[in-house]
């Protein structure tokens, strides 16, 4: 029995070392969408990898995903937040059903992240923040002192789940960009 789950393990590296490094990490890290991603990151001066981290984090690439606080599609997007995106745009989206269609849904948040980021100064961590806390709540932080904006203080995040979220896009954007780029 030790024998075959030594064999296994052999047969496996081998499988693995075949295929080659980066194939195995586009397998585990996969990039659907990617043509939508970049013409709209692109089109709003954003990295597409980190479009694509936020998707990763917010939906796994399930276009009609919905929380339980009634975030739409591939980028989790509110419908009042799209709403919003569209009347500072002049970007189309008319009822909450078109989030789930991911030229829409990619185009309003690749907006709205260019946004955060002019809105912070081009400091990404508190654009990334405002992005699943809100701007006005990371202004407040920034102003008060809560909040330096800075990676190296994450744990200065009030909020649990938008520290993790801050963390979990980085984590994602670096392994796409290691792995597209």
């Amino acid at each position: 029995m030790k024998k075959r789950y030594v064999l296994l393990g052999v047969l496996l590296v081998v499988l693995l070392t075949s295929l080659g490094s980066r194939q195995i990490l586009k397998w585990m890290y996969p990039l659907y969408h990617y043509d939508v991603i970049e013409q709209n990151a692109l089109f709003f001066q954003v990295d597409p990898m980190l479009v694509a981290a936020i998707v990763r984090v917010e939906s796994k690439f399930k276009e009609t995903n919905v929380s339980h606080a009634g975030a739409i599609g591939l980028m989790q997007l509110m419908p009042e937040t799209a709403q919003w995106i569209a009347d500072q745009s002049g970007l189309a989206y008319s009822v909450p059903e078109d989030l789930a269609q991911p030229n829409t849904n990619i185009r309003l948040g690749s907006w709205y992240v260019a946004y955060l980021e002019k809105r912070f100064k081009d400091n990404r961590i508190a654009a990334l923040a405002a992005y699943n806390s809100g701007p006005s709540r990371v202004e407040k932080w920034l102003t008060d002192g809560t909040w330096d904006g800075t990676i190296e203080h994450l744990e200065q995040i009030p909020v649990g789940e938008t520290r993790h979220f801050v963390q979990r896009v980085l984590y994602n954007y670096e392994r796409y960009k290691e792995i597209y780029t």
